[in-house]
């Protein structure tokens, strides 16, 4: 049965509050993540990107900035947005630290962006996807914004086209993060760009290690969330627990589990 529009639209702002919340009282832990502030990965995004001194470059859900510190040395101008204010705002401190001063800070909704067509030269979107209700709309948004010949540079955690493992994963996510709404697998997502008019250049999907004690404390997560957690891990079916290498101490705390992340370059044709 189809859900109705009106229906549809107040889940997705109940959605979107929620994302709000909880990135508002946790902004500082991602400033400080080593894995959002991995050197490496970063290094690796700005050579996939290939940023030109000329470009204007929009990084949607910025968090705490750390794609956009990477990149707007290298360009003209820079527009970092993100959903939640306070996350723009420990951006922006983070940056300022840093003596970044080419960028300007928007609170933005990636599925109805505040520009006109053809604004950016660059657009990327680092590990915030599988928070957003209708990720296709934020597609099709990123490919209108776009001049022709404009490059995309999408990260995010996917999932198999399994069903069974791809509902382990995102029930986990659940637990720890009620504004998680899921992973997308990669071929979804090749179709969603192919619609929206946008040509995959190179794509690699790599494995992804999380440590479970960091990975929880950076959400500020409960007892009873850890519990949770800690169940669902433990419960799930050896296909599950061996799909995501997940790995307990001798007492049966879990230690850590691993997923995939997928970074694809587009350009707009």
């Amino acid at each position: 049965m189809q859900v109705p529009e009106e229906t549809r639209q107040v889940h997705d702002e109940d959605v979107k509050r929620t994302v709000q919340a909880q990135f508002g009282r946790n902004a500082a832990a991602y400033v400080t993540s080593d894995q959002h502030a991995n050197p490496d990965k970063l290094a690796e995004l700005v050579r996939w990107l290939d940023p030109q001194p000329t470009w204007r470059v929009l990084d949607i859900a910025t968090g705490g900035g750390h794609v956009v510190k990477a990149v707007a040395p290298r360009v003209r101008h820079a527009v970092a947005a993100d959903l939640t204010p306070s996350m723009l705002r420990a951006a922006r401190a983070h940056l300022d630290r840093d003596g970044v001063d080419n960028v300007t800070y928007v609170v933005a909704d990636a599925e109805q962006m505040p520009f006109l067509e053809a604004s950016f030269d660059a657009v990327t979107c680092r590990i915030a996807p599988h928070h957003f209700p209708n990720p296709r709309r934020f597609v099709e948004e990123t490919a209108r914004i776009l001049r022709t010949g404009g490059r995309f540079l999408l990260v995010d955690n996917i999932v198999p086209e399994d069903p069974e493992l791809a509902a382990f994963y995102d029930h986990l996510e659940q637990l720890r993060d009620p504004s998680h709404v899921r992973c997308v697998p990669e071929r979804e997502w090749r179709a969603w760009f192919a619609d929206a008019g946008l040509r995959v250049v190179k794509a690699a999907a790599v494995r992804k290690s999380f440590s479970f004690q960091p990975w929880v404390e950076r959400m500020a997560c409960s007892a009873d969330q850890i519990s949770a957690m800690t169940a669902h891990l433990r419960d799930g079916s050896a296909r599950a627990r061996d799909a995501f290498r997940v790995q307990f101490s001798d007492d049966g705390a879990p230690l850590s589990f691993s997923g995939w992340e997928w970074m694809a370059l587009c350009e707009r044709g």
